[in-house]
């Protein structure tokens, strides 16, 4: 006899029909026909140089070599079963990991879970916080919710969710509001802005795009994380600079102004998921934050 295994088809069309003492129940098992099986088990008897099953009457019956391997058979396809069905209820209940920014999370993400887990009662989400060392690459990650320019990563499925906006903001208690309220852009050149180390040219952007020139603006506080950026914002700081929907809730609560508006970037907000992983739950995911983010702006 051969060292290899004998082929799969055959070994599960054998033990098919020695679980069911039948061939033509066999075949119904596996959604074949009965010649299906029946060829299986005559290369499965010429793989091993044994007969399988006898005559019996009108039916079959297994050989001592049958029975022997029928009992290694049903207890190996039994276990490849029970471990499937473990492996796919841990898939199903294994919590959807998602990374985003910290700012992100605290300022759009937090005050929205609860609406999540009502829209979505059946994504286990759990969240993860970096500040541009998140990778959806390594384990650990499902997805990932990022700003970013494109082009997309070729190894990644992409759901874009927002095209990316940017405006100043301030707080009705900063001390130069009324003055800077109804100003003109260029006023924001004599003021000492605020900004955040993690986005340099989130300024200098903005400043060309309103048509000013980013060497006259004047540097302010200087912040690691947008998230403390937009804190000391609120509390009356300075004027910071931020995407839209992380000021949204300010702006409509009256904690924050935005006199300029928004401008769009070349960036987007999108969800990017490993093509290797991407399943259901991201794309549910995907189509919940699109519709939330469209709800806030509207």
């Amino acid at each position: 006899m051969r060292d290899e295994l004998p082929p799969l088809n055959a070994l599960r069309a054998f033990e098919a029909t020695a679980r069911l003492n039948s061939v033509s129940q066999a075949a119904e098992a596996l959604h074949v026909t009965h010649g299906a099986v029946s060829r299986q088990i005559k290369v499965l008897e010429e793989h091993l140089g044994v007969a399988l099953f006898v005559k019996d009457g009108r039916g079959i019956k297994l050989t001592d070599e049958g029975r022997r391997l029928r009992d290694v058979s049903s207890e190996a396809f039994d276990r490849l079963r029970n471990v499937c069905a473990q492996l796919g209820r841990d898939e199903r209940d294994a919590p959807f990991v998602l990374g985003c920014s910290g700012s992100l999370l605290a300022r759009w993400f937090i005050p929205r879970l609860g609406r999540l887990k009502a829209d979505l009662p059946e994504l286990r989400l759990h969240l993860s916080a970096g500040e541009g060392d998140l990778d959806p690459r390594r384990p650990g990650l499902d997805a990932l919710l990022v700003y970013a320019e494109p082009p997309w990563p070729a190894d990644m499925q992409v759901h874009v969710l927002l095209e990316e906006r940017i405006g100043p903001v301030l707080s009705p208690h900063f001390t130069g509001f009324a003055r800077l309220h109804d100003a003109a852009p260029h006023a924001l050149l004599e003021q000492p802005l605020l900004h955040t180390t993690s986005r340099p040219q989130a300024w200098p952007n903005w400043a060309e795009q309103q048509g000013l020139a980013s060497a006259d603006l004047q540097w302010g506080q200087a912040f690691e994380h947008l998230y403390y950026l937009l804190e000391a914002a609120v509390a009356g700081l300075g004027v910071a600079i931020a995407p839209e929907p992380l000021v949204a809730d300010d702006i409509r609560a009256g904690r924050l102004a935005a006199p300029w508006g928004f401008t769009p970037t070349r960036a987007a907000l999108a969800l990017w998921v490993p093509r290797r992983a991407a399943d259901g739950r991201a794309e549910q995911l995907a189509q919940w934050l699109r519709c939330e983010l469209q709800r806030q702006l509207d």
